[in-house]
Parts: structure tokens; sequence; C-alpha cells
């Protein structure tokens, strides 16, 4: 999948003559979050007072919903010397459970980025 979308310049059609999408490098962040209307809206506005870019979010509802609703929540960011601070700070905010991250991440990126 990534000579795949090596091949294709951002945006150009490629060789399959699908659009290609290209995943931005950086550091994905999982995030488990309590799950009602505005957690998105708080966690990305963390992000925009403090002028950083989210460059590819992923939102799917968690398997444990024991306590309560719950998504786990990924977001591309790039690696900056800001991003620990910005870690710390939204472990602050009342909606998010866990904060990590995910090595792995930037599959489901990848896999999205391939149906466009």
């Amino acid at each position: 999948m990534q000579a795949q979308l090596e091949r294709g310049v951002q945006g150009n059609p490629g060789a399959s003559g699908r659009r290609q999408v290209a995943v931005p490098a950086g550091v994905v962040l999982r995030l488990l979050v309590r799950n009602h209307p505005g957690v998105m809206s708080h966690i990305c506005g963390l992000f925009a007072r403090r002028a950083f870019n989210v460059e590819g979010i992923v939102c799917l509802p968690a398997d444990d919903v024991a306590g309560g609703a719950r998504s786990v929540v990924l977001l591309l960011v790039n690696k900056d010397q800001r991003l620990e601070q910005l870690v710390r700070q939204l472990a602050k905010l009342e909606d998010v459970l866990e904060i990590g991250h995910d090595a792995g991440g930037n599959a489901a990126f990848t896999a999205v980025a391939g149906c466009l």
C-alpha cells in the first residue's frame, strides 16, 4: 500500500486513475475518552488554542462499555518540542481517560487514505 501511495503525487491521479492521498509522517496519539457531544471539540480546541496542527483524526467506539460510552481517538500530529506539554494538558481534560503513543497507529491512517 505504501508503494501505491508513493507513485502518485498528493491530489493527482496515480497509475490506478484514483487520486493518491499521502499520509504525513508524524506521531500517533491514542486517547480513550468519554463519548459525548463536544468531546472532540474540547480535544481539538486544545490543539487550536496552542496553534498545533492535527494532521489526521480517527475516532471509533471503544469495546469496553462497562464504564459508560467511550471512544478511541487516534490523532496524527507532527513531532514537535511542544508535544509532551500538549500531552500533559490533554491529561488534564476531564473527558480524557487514557493517553498513549501508538506505534502502529499510522496503519489506520494509511488504510483510510487507501479508501479515498
